[in-house]
Formats: structure tokens, C-alpha cells, sequence
């Protein structure tokens, strides 16, 4: 495998997760109350707790986001 495909995989992984991640931010900013109602249904939990839940989910991912999708992708451009 050369340089060129794993950049090109580094670079699609980033893009779909970087969609997710906005995805997932939007969904909660805007839609809140709608996916508090739908997971309180499975999990009982107070609103405050699952604010906790939702963005550390969401920052947790971020910090995933930028080590395994966006670092190795910048590291194969300076390379290639």
C-alpha cells in the first residue's frame, strides 16, 4: 500500500467522521428535546445527567476525531 491510497483513506475518514461530528453536534443543539425523550424512554435519567452523557459523548469523539482520522491525515500529506 503506498502513500497516495492511505493518504486517500486518511482523507475520506475524515470527511465522514468530521459529517458525523457536526451531524451528532446539530442533531443536540437543535433537537435536544426530542432525543432526551426518545432515550429516556430506554434509560431513565434526569435531563441534567444526560446533558452530561450527550457532550461528553460528543467532545470524547472530537478528541477521537482529531488522533485517529485528521493527525494521520495531515502526517501523510506533509509526507507525500
Amino acid at each position: 500500500m503506498d502513500i497516495v491510497t492511505v493518504r486517500a483513506f486518511f482523507m475520506w475518514c475524515s470527511i465522514f467522521n468530521g459529517a458525523l461530528l457536526i451531524l451528532s453536534f446539530l442533531i443536540c443543539a437543535f433537537a435536544g428535546d426530542l432525543v432526551y425523550k426518545t432515550h429516556s424512554k430506554l434509560f431513565p435519567m434526569s435531563r441534567d445527567a444526560f446533558n452530561v452523557a450527550a457532550y461528553s459523548f460528543i467532545g470524547l469523539y472530537k478528541i477521537f476525531f482529531w488522533v485517529f482520522n485528521l493527525m494521520p491525515y495531515i502526517a501523510c500529506a506533509v509526507i507525500g
